[in-house]
């Protein structure tokens, strides 16, 4: 059983807050890292068919015999009336917190009833799949290679994909009142797996697959607010230069990455053209999923000029910015060192950070220090 490094995160909120929301992917462990947290809370399951059926007849009065003590309310967007009558019982005591933990998979449709009905009254985490230091540090090819969810690190993580993908599809957007063609979704998912970390171009894509610009973006929409696909954006600042405009769209999990592109380990993962886009994805991914924990507000960007001046990712922290690179050899290249800490100056950035595969740590510029990304899965960027 892993220790969740979201569990301090969840605690904190859970003293500031009357209800706490956790969203997430299926499968990706909130329910397990709730249970862990508040082991004393009642659990109320809502996609159980009768639970359901009990709770849409009559939220309130079901809430307030369960609410003797406090409650974990599983997949609650299967029941949107209940936020309705959470907001009534919250504002009886408001001053109780922790009462009530909501856990939830749909992103758009749960944000929006709380927004609604809980506004004020409701701390928001994601819970993002397993780090290597959650996993444990020696483990992290494995990591790379399988992706961060539990199930999918345990066994055979290509079948355990294969069957994730046929449950999202068959069962959990009709659900949603998602209307999507399988195969299409499918094309495009393998499309993105492709162009992995590449500037996003519904034209192209809508262009390959024979569908409309508008098709092409509500499926990502849907990709991306069921936590299958990030879309990181540009980073803007008042600079004379052309600026590239458009976001960079990546499979958030190398696990499906793997499975979409046919790799089943990592040398088939080396010998591959997604290989740097894939090492670049997983050291991304690592560092905002512990980044958003440290740093809850921190906004995550890229940043690329029309001349072709580039930083993978750029953490915003409000008053400081720090630039990072990330290399899947050595990452001490003048020509590229120089690049970066030239864009200090764009960013504004008080430091850049070159994270690579090559042993040890090194000083490559006054700003700009390389490190081993291997080493720094406890550490983040200063």
């Amino acid at each position: 059983m892993w220790k969740r490094l979201a569990q301090r995160r969840l605690r904190a909120l859970s003293r500031q807050f009357p209800a706490v929301l956790i969203v997430g992917a299926r499968q990706v462990g909130k329910t397990t890292l709730a249970r862990q947290t508040f082991p004393r809370h009642a659990y109320v399951d809502l996609e159980e068919p009768r639970t359901r059926e009990r709770f849409a007849a009559d939220p309130t009065f079901h809430l307030t015999e369960q609410a003797q003590r406090p409650v974990l309310l599983d997949e609650a967007q299967a029941v949107p009336a209940v936020f309705a009558a959470l907001r009534g019982l919250i504002d009886r005591r408001p001053a109780a917190h922790g009462r009530f933990i909501l856990l939830g998979s749909a992103q758009p449709a749960l944000l929006r009833q709380v927004s609604e009905s809980l506004a004020g009254r409701v701390g928001i985490l994601e819970l993002e799949p397993l780090v290597p230091a959650e996993i444990g540090v020696r483990s992290w090819r494995t990591a790379w290679l399988k992706g961060g969810f539990p199930r999918a690190l345990q066994g055979d993580f290509r079948e355990w994909w294969e069957a994730y993908l046929r449950t999202y599809v068959e069962r959990d957007l009709p659900q949603l009142g998602v209307a999507t063609d399988p195969l299409l979704l499918r094309r495009l998912l393998t499309m993105l797996a492709h162009a992995q970390g590449g500037i996003f171009n519904a034209s192209a894509f809508a262009q390959s697959l024979g569908v409309s610009y508008h098709t092409v973006q509500r499926y990502v929409d849907v990709l991306e607010h069921t936590f299958l696909v990030r879309r990181l954006t540009p980073y803007h600042r008042n600079v004379r230069k052309r600026l590239v405009k458009a976001p960079k769209l990546y499979l958030r999990d190398t696990g499906l990455l793997h499975h979409l592109l046919n790799l089943s380990s990592l040398d088939e993962v080396a010998h591959h053209p997604v290989h740097g886009m894939s090492w670049e994805t997983f050291v991304i991914e690592d560092l905002m999923r512990r980044e958003r924990l440290a740093h809850p507000h921190t906004q995550f960007h890229y940043w690329r000029t029309a001349a072709g001046a580039e930083v993978d990712l750029v953490l915003d922290r409000g008053s400081t910015r720090v630039a990072v690179e990330v290399k899947v050899g050595e990452g001490g290249r003048p020509r590229h060192v120089t690049a970066l800490e030239q864009s200090l100056t764009d960013l504004a950035a008080r430091s850049a950070w070159v994270l690579d595969q090559a042993a040890g740590s090194q000083r490559l510029r006054p700003q700009v220090t390389r490190r081993c990304a291997a080493a720094s899965f406890a550490w983040l960027p200063n």
